[in-house]
């Protein structure tokens, strides 16, 4: 989904611009991304009319931290971070599937499941499983990238079978999927959280293959509260969530849920104010680290002046 055609910036060397629901990237010289991490909050795949003060740069640092605490699994796209919301790195020729990896029944996964399904993705679920129960292994669930609309469920089978990633490269996809996935798992748990699913995508250049995007974040992953889990579960009560379904609630709530003939609901600034506090939250529980808030005085003139300074370099 494309939110604007016009690039916000012109930078050097700039040869196209495509704005996502929350980043906005530029190709410089076809072998770098400027990736600019906006304040939008995307929800049930419309753009919410408001978007969220230091959302942005929560993103780009809890994703510019967790990969730099996994380059030594996989190589990843980040190059550097020269401001709080952007993030520069190599250009790579993308796979167009998203390794998605669950370790407990949540989300899609649980709606497939209630509906009877027991195979997702070509990968059996157990029988007697309750909604956010632990897998007794992860389980991958990969999705095809979709240019426009929802992303489509896809076994490992169709995707081999399709010709859309080699065996051989998509084994190796998965055996960092597990990696990743086990190392962000050690380190939410460090935090007191559990990691419940997430995704990560990939690309390739030449016959090396990157992380590229974001990993580990609260637009990205799933993460619940350690403490007191087994009880809710068995109490059969909601887990306590770090991401942000919270926002996906309170729109449900005010009746919208993306389908047709809804109506977006207004989002009143205390809400706006409510939903940047809890990213705020977010950042410092999953990372460990005090938020410093960016000098938002003047917005358009820090990213130019840092991300100039940045390619100026390369």
């Amino acid at each position: 989904m494309s939110t604007k055609s016009v690039a916000p910036f012109q930078f050097p060397g700039q040869k196209s611009f495509y704005s996502g629901k929350v980043r906005d990237v530029y190709n410089i010289n076809n072998k770098h991304l400027v990736m600019v991490a906006s304040d939008r909050i995307s929800a049930f795949d419309h753009i919410l009319p408001k978007p969220i003060p230091f959302k942005g740069q929560v993103l780009n640092q809890i994703a510019a931290k967790f990969l730099a605490a996994t380059s030594d699994i996989v190589p990843n796209w980040i190059e550097s971070v020269p401001d709080p919301s952007v993030a520069i790195g190599k250009l790579c020729e993308t796979y167009k599937v998203e390794m998605v990896i669950r370790g407990y029944l949540s989300g899609h996964a649980w709606r497939e499941y209630k509906a009877g399904k027991r195979i997702i993705c070509g990968v059996a679920m157990p029988d007697g499983m309750k909604e956010n129960d632990r897998f007794p292994t992860p389980i991958i669930t990969p999705a095809t990238k979709a240019e426009e609309g929802h992303d489509e469920d896809i076994s490992r089978e169709e995707i081999i079978k399709q010709g859309i990633v080699p065996e051989s490269e998509y084994i190796q996809l998965e055996n960092y999927t597990r990696a990743l996935f086990q190392r962000g798992t050690e380190m939410a748990a460090d935090k007191g959280l559990i990691l419940v699913d997430t995704k990560y995508e990939f690309g390739k250049i030449g016959d090396t293959i990157y992380l590229i995007d974001e990993i580990h974040t609260p637009d990205s992953s799933r993460y619940f509260y350690a403490d007191g889990y087994q009880e809710r579960q068995d109490r059969g009560e909601k887990q306590k969530q770090l991401s942000k379904e919270f926002v996906r609630e309170w729109l449900i709530e005010n009746g919208f849920q993306g389908l047709d003939g809804q109506t977006m609901p207004e989002m009143p600034d205390s809400f706006v104010t409510e939903v940047s506090e809890r990213y705020i939250e977010l950042y410092e529980h999953i990372t460990g680290d005090q938020f410093v808030k960016a000098d938002i005085s003047n917005v358009s003139k820090r990213i130019e002046e840092n991300v100039l300074a940045a390619l100026a370099k390369l």
